[in-house]
């Protein structure tokens, strides 16, 4: 960004060069016009000038139009690299949700693991069928949180895994055709 200030700086430069050149211009036409016989060899002066100048318009138009040029290129640059990072912010927000919620179950189901064996303790050696069935449903269902918890998880590392996969294959059929 600083070549761009640089850029911009050297052609409000020579813009003001140029202007002081045609006022300069200008006013020697204007004093010509007042004494025709001293206009003759100054004339062939400014036409020189003239030319150098419209040169140093015309470099600077085009330092000015490639410096256009670059700004865009660097502005698509930036919207496209925004547009994956919110693309990439999204799929990272949705499954951290995911994994909340799968905590979240996992949490409720060892808890109501704890209960169950509570219950299972306090019944002593001959335990209630309710009691044991109760402790088996939260034993199922935790493990049940755990394995999806693991899921998530796995969806996470394939999802982290995915653009580089894409990126081996690019380069794998980026090689094979210069082969």
């Amino acid at each position: 960004m600083s070549d761009i200030a640089e850029f911009e700086r050297r052609i409000g430069f020579a813009l003001e060069r140029i202007e002081r050149g045609f006022a300069t211009v200008k006013a020697r036409a204007e004093q010509s016009a007042e004494t025709p016989a001293a206009a003759a060899a100054p004339a062939a002066q400014d036409s020189g000038e003239m030319s150098d100048l419209r040169e140093a318009l015309d470099a600077e138009r085009t330092a000015n139009a490639q410096l256009s040029e670059r700004v865009r290129a660097i502005r698509e640059k930036q919207e496209t690299t925004l547009s994956a990072m919110e693309k990439k912010l999204g799929a990272m927000t949705r499954a951290h949700e995911a994994a909340q919620t799968e905590i979240t179950r996992l949490k409720r189901a060892n808890a109501d693991l704890v209960a169950a064996n509570a219950a299972l303790v306090e019944a002593g050696a001959e335990p209630a069928p309710h009691l044991i069935n109760r402790a088996m449903q939260a034993e199922l269902e935790s493990l049940r949180a755990a394995r999806a918890a693991e899921a998530a998880e796995l969806d996470d590392i394939l999802s982290g895994i995915a653009p580089l996969l894409e990126q081996a294959e690019a380069a794998a059929t980026e090689a094979n055709d210069h082969a």
